[in-house]
């Protein structure tokens, strides 16, 4: 399905959604617990959240599948399950989608959290299949496009982006890097090196997410376009803040407001795909439905 490159290539944005973890945590989810077993054991939950994205004005659905390889889902003893759960995410997405005319479906897949060669044990092949594995249940699912999020290591964004080519070919690929304060990311990436290797994988959005919140992101944003290749879209979903203790617990502290806010500064600089990540909520997007879909 070619609709996203064709609203790009129009000229138009494309506004994002929203966090899932933040939301599930606030729906009950322990620390201990396996998000994405949700897709099967509490579907109900999930479609409400991705409802709420829609409703607020997204047009891209993010399926609780992030933590779906088989290293992830193995600390919860769900190794054996990584294609049904990561198949039963992408229906439940599906669904809410097809309620929501133009709207698509991103299979999520995160890092296995295993390190590469030679800093670990992880070798290109064996990435390769990890994250193959999970793709093959998105693709059954019915998504319409992958998103790698929040990767840090350029080798594990290779192999998750040769699996997306080789098990759901001419579906988009969206990657996105997440940078810390010293503008890289954990493995010593930089926004600059980040948008030129992924290209020249053959990806055409590439950006980043997580971070610190809209100021912090901005600056990675400002890198990413000055080093934007030819053809390529680029794409920020930032924090909503930062947590911050109140009461017992943890909240964000970046109201609809600031990101609206952020949504204008993204806008500017010429970003393409425009949503957010941990802490935000449908309060949010819809703040920043306006600003994106003007």
């Amino acid at each position: 399905m070619s609709g996203i490159y064709e609203i790009l290539e129009s000229g138009g944005l494309i506004l994002g959604d929203g966090a899932m973890g933040t939301m599930l945590q606030d729906a009950g989810l322990d620390d201990g617990g396996a998000p994405e077993l949700w897709n099967v054991e509490r579907p109900e939950v999930i479609e409400a959240i991705l409802e709420g994205y829609a409703a607020a004005g997204s047009q891209l659905l993010t399926t609780c599948t992030f933590g779906g390889t088989r290293p992830r889902l193995e600390m919860h003893d769900l190794g054996d399950r990584v294609e049904e759960i990561s198949k039963a995410g992408a229906q439940v997405a599906r669904g809410v989608a097809d309620r929501h005319p133009g709207t698509f479906v991103l299979g999520d897949v995160g890092p296995t959290g295993d390190l590469m060669e030679p800093m670990g044990t992880l070798t290109p092949e064996t990435a390769k299949e990890l994250f193959a594995e999970q793709i093959r249940g998105l693709v059954a699912g019915g998504i319409d496009a992958i998103l790698i999020e929040t990767m840090s290591d350029l080798d594990e964004v290779e192999a998750a982006v040769r699996a997306a080519q080789a098990e759901a070919p001419g579906l988009p690929i969206l990657v996105t890097m997440s940078f810390d304060t010293n503008l890289r990311t954990m493995m010593g990436v930089k926004p600059s090196q980040a948008v030129e290797a992924i290209a020249g994988f053959g990806v055409r959005i590439i950006g980043a997410n997580c971070g610190r919140g809209p100021d912090e992101i901005k600056i990675m944003a400002s890198e990413l376009v000055a080093a934007r290749p030819e053809g390529v879209f680029l794409m920020t979903q930032s924090n909503a803040g930062l947590p911050k203790l109140v009461g017992d617990t943890f909240a964000y502290d970046g109201t609809p407001e600031v990101m609206e806010e952020y949504a204008k500064e993204m806008r500017a600089l010429g970003i393409n795909v425009i949503g957010a990540c941990c802490g935000s909520t449908p309060a949010h997007i819809e703040a920043m439905r306006p600003v994106v879909l003007a």
